[in-house]
């Protein structure tokens, strides 16, 4: 998804196992945009090149207390795989109807250069709902992406979220065609400054 913001942008994009980072940044902020700084900045300390980071995770608010948006990934716990992660929220979720269902995604992106985060920004997507069974995805939870993305279904549409085309996520205000434009304009912007020849007093 990070290469596909940065598609038609003249920068090549690296993996951090690419250039033989191993660091493992530090995700206790408090916010979905912390977390992201966080990761770029120790990546791009590490790579000794800039990097770009996102963290997001989706908000449940009938849950209240029992969810945290952070802990999406890891909310089942740390030896949980995609479908235990699945099963775990739909049994969450089961005393809860109708518009009680809803939920929406958050996603953060940070970039940083040499340790120091030079632009994040943090944003809300499209509000859909948790499925109310396995019977409405179609019997299935493999999908393409983010664990919960075949759990969170769109009625207008009548499909989740990894089945949509990228035109009906634009439709929605998807929070990654929203993070998109934001990094385009910042990044062309940067590039051009430094090209651009540095004004020195005479």
């Amino acid at each position: 998804m990070l290469a596909w913001l940065l598609a038609d942008i003249p920068v090549r994009t690296v993996a951090p196992a690419d250039v033989g980072v191993t660091a493992e940044p530090d995700e206790s902020g408090d916010t979905h945009e912390a977390i992201a700084r966080a990761k770029a900045e120790e990546w791009s300390r590490a790579a000794g090149i800039p990097a770009i980071a996102s963290d997001g995770g989706l908000v449940v608010p009938v849950l209240g207390a029992n969810w945290e948006s952070r802990y999406t990934h890891r909310f089942a716990g740390p030896a949980a795989n995609d479908a235990e992660r699945q099963r775990r929220l739909l049994q969450m979720m089961e005393p809860f109807s109708g518009n009680q269902r809803c939920a929406a995604f958050v996603e953060a992106l940070a970039i940083a250069d040499a340790g120091e985060t030079i632009a994040s920004w943090e944003v809300s997507g499209a509000t859909g709902h948790i499925v109310d069974s396995l019977e409405q995805r179609g019997g299935d939870t493999d999908g393409d992406g983010f664990w919960v993305f075949p759990l969170w279904y769109f009625p207008e549409f009548g499909r989740t979220y990894d089945r949509l085309t990228q035109s009906e996520r634009a439709g929605l205000g998807d929070h990654w065609q929203t993070l998109r434009a934001r990094v385009r304009e910042f990044i062309l912007g940067w590039l051009d400054s430094l090209a651009a020849p540095t004004n020195r007093l005479q």
